[in-house]
């Protein structure tokens, strides 16, 4: 059985743009080797938002060598990019965009959700990429709640939604470039289960609400990060209270990791022609709408 490494938390807030209240649960300049192949993990909301007329979000700002995941728990978020992707993803929809060798995107509230108000709680996720696929195309998966597979724990325990990799012969929608699991978990208090991951790959589990119990004893609370070591190839959860958790784990990257702003490469060398690639505008653009001003 996996044992627990550490946990963290941060419950300073900061906006990115105006719609987007986050808690940068961790970054790769603290948890590279630990949580490879994710670099970041921003953690918005939970929060009410009154209705206005005004799209709050955050506006064109390029990215490289890496991919976003936005997970949708409450509230819509719409995304459009230079490489032509976009959509909009709602509670229970999950949105993955590979920047790789650039592209320029916003992220906004979507129209309907800013005009009527609401709760807004979202996760994202910035997946690093191996040095051979950096430079790849971009792509844009919108991967819709009804997409996802739900697996059912024993004992009636809750369930788990498979967004990418394998949980209990059942493969999650998304595509991606090294092995990935990411399950969004929900358990029932009382319950307990315990899960199967690939011994060597990193682990770790975020719990968005309640409080789970590992099998090692150690209790984690809301918006708290519990960081399990690679050797073994099980852990067990037990819901003190009804919780909503999501796992991620995924197979290391062992490779340098240059990070400067929206970039993520290999070398400072990299990261010094994604700016001069951006500014002379090889990462592409897109006109601004009367809608979207």
């Amino acid at each position: 059985m996996k044992k627990l490494l550490f946990s963290q938390q941060n419950n300073q807030r900061h906006w990115v743009g105006d719609g987007f209240p986050v808690r940068t649960i961790f970054t790769y300049n603290d948890l590279a080797k630990d949580i490879s192949p994710f670099l970041l993990m921003d953690y918005a909301g939970p929060v009410e938002f009154p209705p206005s007329k005004h799209v709050r979000g955050v506006e064109e700002h390029p990215h490289r060598g890496f991919e976003t995941v936005t997970l949708a728990y409450q509230g819509e978020v719409a995304h459009r990019d230079s490489s032509g992707g976009g959509g909009l993803i709602k509670s229970g929809d999950v949105q993955w965009m590979t920047a790789a060798s650039g592209l320029v995107h916003e992220e906004m509230h979507g129209k309907e959700f800013s005009e009527r108000g609401g709760l807004f709680e979202m996760v994202q996720l910035w997946v690093n990429l191996p040095k051979k696929d950096k430079m790849t195309s971009p792509r844009y998966q919108g991967i819709q709640a009804t997409d996802i597979p739900n697996v059912n724990l024993p004992d009636n325990g809750g369930y788990v939604r498979v967004i990418a990799g394998d949980y209990d012969g059942h493969r999650g929608p998304a595509k991606t470039f090294t092995p990935i699991n990411l399950w969004d978990i929900r358990m029932t208090a009382g319950h307990s289960a315990t899960f199967k991951v690939p011994a060597g790959h990193t682990a770790a589990v975020f719990v968005l609400g309640g409080k789970v119990q590992l099998g090692t004893g150690e209790t984690i609370g809301e918006a708290e990060l519990a960081v399990l070591e690679k050797e073994g190839d099980t852990f067990t959860l037990s819901a003190r209270q009804d919780a909503k958790v999501l796992f991620l784990g995924g197979e290391p990257i062992d490779e340098p990791i240059v990070g400067y702003g929206p970039f993520v490469m290999n070398s400072i060398g990299e990261i010094k022609q994604a700016f001069i690639d951006f500014q002379e505008g090889r990462m592409g653009s897109f006109e601004r709408t009367a809608e979207n001003k």
